[in-house]
């Protein structure tokens, strides 16, 4: 059970409505971690940015940062 609420419906808040609307087309449904920063919409907003910032920066091979996100996710014991 997690410690933090998920928030499941992005309410009026077009910020989660189109993050929320985004990911439910590319994965099919809302990612946990969308749904915990959801509680301060602005952060979650910004944390996104910053991954795809080093996503296009091209400083990591993308081999090497799907191994990053990799053991990231075994690290937090999430699965991958």
């Amino acid at each position: 059970m997690p410690r933090v609420k998920e928030i499941e419906d992005p309410g009026s808040d077009p910020t989660l409505k189109d993050t929320f609307a985004k990911e439910t087309d590319t994965f099919g449904y809302v990612l946990n971690t969308t749904k915990i920063q959801a509680h301060t919409p602005g952060i979650m907003k910004a944390a996104k940015q910053l991954g795809a910032a080093v996503e296009r920066s091209g400083l990591l091979p993308p081999q090497l940062l799907a191994l990053v996100y990799l053991r990231v996710a075994l690290i937090n014991g999430c699965p991958f």
